[in-house]
């Protein structure tokens, strides 16, 4: 009996970051969601070509970032361009920290996706 194909689990690339910056390190981030935005990453209505991270404090936050409305959510749905919290550990983004502050290095999202458990994460 042949295997079921694993599904495609990505749901956004940032297709023009990877032809205009040079990938160093990549980070898995997990991302503090808010009402129905992970139905509409299943549903695929999101987008990272105009977004970047930024690091504030102690905190990386997804900048730019737009998800769009979910259309079978209730009333009070969700602010699709609004900042969203990336959920790091404090040593990485001490470990982040330094090389941001070079001249010409940049966070840049690479792809919105749901890993092996079904948890949305974003790729930095």
């Amino acid at each position: 009996m042949a295997r079921k194909p694993a599904p495609d689990t990505n749901i956004c690339r940032n297709r023009k970051a990877i032809h205009r910056y040079q990938v160093l390190e990549t980070i898995e981030c997990g991302v503090a969601w808010h009402g129905s935005e992970v139905k509409a990453l299943r549903s695929k209505l999101a987008s990272l070509d105009e977004a970047y991270a930024r690091i504030e404090g102690d905190e990386l936050w997804l900048i730019g970032c737009h998800i769009g409305a979910y259309s079978h959510a209730h009333t009070t749905a969700h602010e699709p361009a609004r900042r969203r919290k990336l959920l790091v550990h404090t040593r990485e983004i001490d470990k982040l920290r330094p090389k941001v502050e070079q001249k010409g290095l940049t966070l840049v999202p690479m792809r919105i996706y749901f890993n092996d458990r079904g948890w949305a994460k974003v790729s930095v």
